[in-house]
């Protein structure tokens, strides 16, 4: 086949042109345009190349199918028009070497038995004589073959003649037959054969019928006579040893029909939808096989505005999908987490149980003495240590009584750690409840015994301070009966110790009333099993990295083991007791200090032993997203909710803060806090929260967002220092979370818009009107209450009606120009802008005083 361009080559396979330069380009052609020549063996190189791409080796064709198709139209004396069609097919297979060996053996005995002379030899003839005789020979071959070429061109000719005219002949006996007006047009098709040609490397073997013939031709007649032959590739496996490939070198089935075999769905299909708990609108619209405006607009139909990356809850996707016409379902895809949970669990029912220290929990109001009596306990000086004596963290202290060994867990009382409380009531087993004598039942008590009734722990009360004066633990035990906390004297299942932390009084029977109460428990755990328990506090401590003080509750914890917890994963490497002193492991009930974790875990976060890392990682990560998910939802929630705040109300003002504290359960506290004294005016903007000392991002930030920096038991670093004196931004440090807080009220209520307060502080009747040429209708009146000031706003009342709100624009007392008037005096009286004064009306002075809000 001769050379062709490479728009004739896309025309012929059915492929663009920009599609087949870019395949020849990456089997290492060079051509770049659409009139570049492609010759055979870069065709050849290319089929090689495209099926690599299928998996094929790139070898010679083994078979090539030539098919043919003509058009012609005839038309018959009664103007009726037969479209004939007339269909070839050649098949060329590749020949082995033996089979061609074998031929040229043939041609060469044919040869002699045409020509069975040999030539003459005569003496003295030369090699060049001879082959020159021999290239004589072969010329005369290939004449005769072009000869044979052309009577089989004007062989087919002919036959195509009388396929016509058989075609045509066959319309005439038909109409003559049935003797009926001209019917439309109709296809004749005729198959005729190609006669085969005999080559040396070429060989017809197979004369097939194609399965179109007898079809119908389309019903328009096609103008165009003839076609280009469409060539196939039929590379069987059961004919790969046969024959040569074309000698024209095209050997590629690169003709594609472009046609679509996809027929649109008759009726609807209707989905099972499985939606989660949160889902995006991208994933919904997906899984409902929809575009996301769909999604989006039917979401605004119900009144919802979102985006397609925003999250929806499922209630919300259930109506969507039901809108859609489709089917919601809850799906129940169990996570690695549910599966990490479901292995733990099935560790300690299957394992060996063994008894473990109760783990308490001391609860109770502000300054009611839990520290003190822990610290006597423990034989510590703890609350010494605390700011201004208070605790703000939770403690863990794992002490050896002579009763036995017991975990205790401090709590702060302060009305800012709730969730402390919460956690420590769901990491216990048994509640101390500390009550002062001398002050009875407060706010956070009863907040402690509702925590403890929450989470289904047994609680013991302690009535502190016996030793001093005001002592009234009548008073504590009825206050807590009012409560249902029923002692056990009364009938009740409660145990009350009177105890004294100051002296040790009732310290024993204390913890024997614990101790007894565990026991009742029956408390065991599993120890030969990966540890799990539950993070209490985490800090970022400068030098030694993230620290985590965790409450081992099943299984042994050891140095090295890889760690879950929360959002956070790492590998611990140092384990430390309550006294920091470094420890090799920690069993059941007992609390550690974690060094190793890459981020502060949240406290109250459940910690696991893993040994897959990669798994390990992957539910931090699947946390760590889901988390965004969440914030990224209350934050688009509030936007919205202030928006229509903002609308009804007007603007609210915000104070913006950067809050930083030592360790993440304060923040939380302090976090908690301050959003509670967001009002309808004002409110807090916590612009940047974390654990750990202030960074000059945090002061850049706060200068960024005018916010003022608090640091909660941490202090600012240099760089950081000398940033915030430089720029002037506002830094304060705090070691009692009391001061913080009522620093910040302050504050807000200093951005609180003053009470506007009215007073009524003179009142005059008009007796008479005079006019004045120059003042107009001067009002001659009596003072009959309070004192008349010239300067102050007035009103003019008709009936007690308010008819007219101005200002004086003149006050005299008989002719002389008066600031005051006084109750009981007369004075003629000039209201500015307001000559309609009558006698009988009543003027009223009043001021207007503003006054400072609080919260």
């Amino acid at each position: 086949m001769a050379e062709v361009t490479v728009n004739e080559l896309a025309k012929t396979v059915g492929a663009s042109v920009d599609r087949l330069l870019l395949q020849m380009k990456e089997a290492g052609l060079s051509h770049t345009s659409a009139d570049a020549t492609v010759s055979d063996e870069e065709k050849q190189v290319l089929l090689g190349y495209l099926k690599s791409l299928h998996g094929e080796k790139s070898g010679e064709p083994k078979k090539i199918v030539l098919r043919r198709k003509t058009m012609s139209t005839l038309k018959s004396g009664n103007k009726k028009t037969v479209n004939i069609e007339v269909r070839k097919k050649r098949t060329y297979v590749k020949r082995s070497e033996e089979e061609l060996e074998t031929q040229a053996k043939v041609e060469a005995e044919q040869e002699a038995r045409t020509e069975p002379v040999a030539p003459q030899v005569e003496f003295g003839t030369g090699i060049d004589d001879i082959e020159e005789k021999r290239q004589s020979a072969i010329e005369k071959r290939r004449t005769a073959e072009v000869e044979a070429k052309q009577a089989e061109e004007a062989e087919k000719e002919r036959l195509d003649q009388e396929a016509k005219k058989a075609a045509e002949a066959a319309v005439v006996a038909e109409q003559e037959a049935t003797k009926k007006p001209a019917k439309p047009a109709k296809e004749a098709v005729v198959e005729q054969p190609a006669p085969e040609k005999g080559r040396r490397h070429t060989k017809p073997v197979a004369e097939e019928d194609d399965d179109k013939i007898g079809r119908k031709a389309a019903k328009k007649p096609s103008l165009k006579s003839k076609k280009k032959p469409r060539v196939e590739l039929d590379d069987g496996s059961e004919e790969r040893s046969k024959g040569p490939r074309l000698k024209s070198g095209l050997s590629s089935v690169l003709k594609v029909d472009n046609k679509h075999v996809f027929k649109k769905p008759v009726d609807k299909k209707v989905i099972e939808v499985g939606v989660p708990d949160e889902i995006s609108v991208a994933d919904l619209a997906q899984l409902m096989s929809i575009k996301s405006g769909a999604v989006v607009k039917e979401l605004m139909k119900m009144g919802v505005m979102a985006t397609i990356n925003e999250v929806i809850d499922q209630e919300t996707a259930f109506l969507v999908v039901e809108e859609l016409g489709h089917k919601p379902m809850a799906a129940a895809n169990e996570t690695l987490e549910d599966k990490l949970t479901q292995q733990f669990e099935d560790l300690n029912t299957d394992s060996d149980q063994q008894p473990r220290a109760p783990v308490v929990t001391v609860m109770g109001h502000v300054d009611h003495g839990k520290t003190s009596l822990l610290d006597y306990i423990r034989k510590s000086r703890v609350a010494s240590g605390e700011a201004g004596g208070i605790t703000q963290h939770i403690g863990a202290y794992h002490v050896d009584t002579p009763k036995g060994m017991v975990t205790f867990l401090d709590t702060p009382g302060h009305a800012a750690f709730t969730a402390m409380r919460a956690r420590g009531a769901q990491s216990t087993d048994v509640v101390i409840l500390v009550v002062a004598a001398d002050d009875g039942v407060m706010p956070q008590t009863e907040e402690a015994v509702q925590h403890a009734k929450a989470a289904g722990v047994p609680l013991v009360v302690a009535i502190n301070k016996m030793d001093k004066e005001g002592a009234d633990p009548e008073r504590v035990t009825t206050e807590l009966a009012a409560k249902d906390v029923i002692p056990e004297d009364w009938g009740g299942d409660t145990q009350f110790i009177k105890v004294s932390a100051h002296s040790g009084d009732g310290i024993e029977e204390l913890l024997e009333a614990v101790l007894l109460q565990a026991e009742l428990l029956e408390l065991t755990a599993p120890v030969d099993v990966p540890a799990r328990g539950v993070v209490v506090e985490s800090r970022i401590d400068k030098g030694r990295g993230v620290v985590a003080t965790a409450l081992v509750q099943q299984g042994t914890l050891r140095k090295g083991d890889f760690m879950l917890a929360g959002e956070s994963v790492g590998k611990i490497r140092a384990l430390n007791d309550d006294a920091r002193k470094p420890t090799a492991e920690a069993g059941p009930s007992i609390p550690v200090e974690i060094l190793g974790l890459d981020e502060p875990p949240q406290a109250g976060d459940e910690f696991f032993v893993v040994a897959d890392e990669r798994k390990a990682k992957e539910i931090a990560q699947q946390r760590q997203d889901k988390a965004r998910k969440e914030r990224f939802s209350r934050q688009q929630a509030s936007k919205l909710e202030n928006m229509f705040t903002d609308m009804e109300s007007g603007e609210v003002s915000k104070l913006p803060l950067v809050v930083k504290t030592d360790v993440r359960g304060s923040l939380e506290a302090l976090t908690s806090a301050l959003n509670d004294f967001a009002t309808d005016e004002v409110a807090v903007d916590i612009v940047a929260s974390g654990v750990g000392g202030i960074t000059e991002s945090d002061v850049n930030l706060a200068l960024t967002t005018g916010a003022i920096v608090l640091g909660f038991n941490v202090r600012a670093a240099t760089v950081a220092r000398e940033l915030a004196e430089k720029e002037q931004i506002e830094v304060r440090y705090y070691s009692v979370i009391y001061n913080l807080l009522d620093e910040v009220k302050q504050a807000l209520s200093g951005m609180l818009a003053p009470e506007t307060k009215e007073e009524i502080v003179g009142i005059a009747e008009v007796r008479d009107v005079f006019r004045s040429p120059k003042f107009g209708a001067i009002a001659g009146c009596m003072v009959v209450e309070g004192v008349v000031y010239r300067n102050k706003p007035i009103r003019v009342l008709r009936d007690d009606v308010v008819i007219f709100q101005g200002e004086l624009e003149s006050l005299r007392r008989f002719k002389d120009d008066a600031q005051d008037v006084r109750n009981g005096m007369e004075c003629g009286i000039g209201v500015k802008d307001y000559n309609d004064v009558k006698p009988g009306d009543k003027i009223e002075v009043y001021e207007i005083t503003q006054v400072e809000r609080t919260l």
